[in-house]
C-alpha cells in the first residue's frame, strides 16, 4: 500500500465517522470525541463544566460514561476532577515523590512499593501544565475537531474495530493493561503512539463510570479516522461483519428418544407400501 493511500485524512467529519461507527459496530452507547484543550483555548459551545453546572466533581471514566449514555459534551480540568489519578497523568497535577514512590498503589494493586513505583512509572502522562481540560462529547455532536475517539462496546464490535484498524496495515494490533487508568490509556497513550488501542475497563471505570462487565473499548487518533471508515467499509464488504453472522445451514442432532420416532414412521411407512 502506497503512503498516500495510508495516509489519514486529517480534518475527518466528525459526523460522518461517526455514521460509520454507527452503521458498522452498533455501539449501544455514543462514540466520544475527546479533545485536549491548552491554556488559553477557547471552549466549544454548548459544554458543560461539572464542578459549576453539575455540582459536582467526576473521574475521566465518569466524564466518558456521562457523554456515551447521556449524550452531554463536558469540559473537565483540575477543579472538576475528583480522581487524584487523573489529575496527576493528565498533567493537571504536578507528579508528586508520594506519587512516583507507589503509595496510591501499594496494598491494592502490587505487593511491595517497589512494584508499585514501577506500575506508576508506567502510566502513560501528559507534561504538567501543557492541557487545560479535557472536552468529551458523542461524536457525533461534537463541535470540534478531536485528538482521539473513543468506542465502547462488547468483545465482537471490539474485534470488528481491531479488524478495521488492519485492513490497510496488516499485521497485528498491539496494547498493554495494567487494571488501572484506562483513561490514561485511551486517550494518552493514543496521543502519544498515534496507533489504535484496545482499552481494557479498568477498576475505577467499573466504579465511577459504571462501565458493565461485558463493556470493552477501543480508541483511535483523529488522525486515523479515514483509515477506520475505510476498514471498517472494506472489511465489511469482505465479510467482517458485526452483528456476527451466525452459520446456520446444517442438520442438527438429536436424543436417541427422537431419532427412534423417526425409524417407528419409517416402519409404518414401509408397513404400508404393497
Amino acid at each position: 500500500m502506497s503512503e498516500a493511500s495510508a495516509a489519514p485524512a486529517r480534518g475527518a467529519d466528525p459526523v460522518e465517522v461517526n455514521a460509520a461507527l454507527e452503521q458498522y459496530v452498533r455501539p449501544q452507547t455514543f462514540p466520544l470525541g475527546i479533545r485536549m484543550v491548552r491554556p488559553g483555548e477557547p471552549l466549544p459551545e454548548r459544554v458543560r463544566i461539572p464542578s459549576r453546572d453539575l455540582g459536582i466533581r467526576v473521574a475521566i471514566c465518569q466524564t466518558f460514561s456521562i457523554a456515551r449514555r447521556y449524550g452531554w459534551a463536558l469540559a473537565v480540568g483540575r477543579d472538576d476532577l475528583s480522581c487524584p489519578l487523573a489529575k496527576t497523568a493528565f498533567g493537571f497535577e504536578p507528579v508528586l515523590l508520594y506519587y512516583a514512590e507507589g503509595h496510591l498503589a501499594c496494598g491494592m494493586y502490587t505487593a511491595t512499593p517497589e512494584a508499585a513505583a514501577r506500575t506508576e512509572a508506567e502510566v502513560p502522562k501528559l507534561p504538567f501544565g501543557e492541557y487545560d481540560r479535557i472536552v468529551v462529547a458523542p461524536l457525533g455532536r461534537a463541535a470540534f475537531e478531536p485528538h482521539v475517539a473513543l468506542l465502547y462496546g462488547n468483545s465482537a464490535q471490539v474485534m470488528r474495530l481491531v479488524a478495521a484498524a488492519l485492513y490497510h496495515r496488516g499485521g497485528r494490533l498491539h496494547s498493554s493493561f495494567s487494571a488501572r487508568l484506562d483513561c490514561a490509556d485511551a486517550v494518552i497513550e493514543t496521543m502519544r503512539t498515534g496507533l489504535p488501542q484496545v482499552i481494557l475497563p479498568c477498576y475505577g471505570d467499573r466504579i465511577y463510570g459504571q462501565t458493565e462487565d461485558h463493556e470493552m473499548a477501543f480508541s483511535f487518533p483523529w488522525g486515523l479516522a479515514g483509515e477506520i471508515t475505510s476498514g471498517l467499509r472494506g472489511t465489511h464488504e469482505g465479510g467482517v461483519r458485526y452483528p456476527i453472522p451466525a452459520w446456520l445451514r446444517y442438520t442438527g442432532q438429536f436424543p436417541e428418544a427422537y431419532r427412534r420416532l423417526d425409524a417407528l414412521w419409517e416402519e409404518e411407512r414401509r408397513k404400508g407400501q404393497p
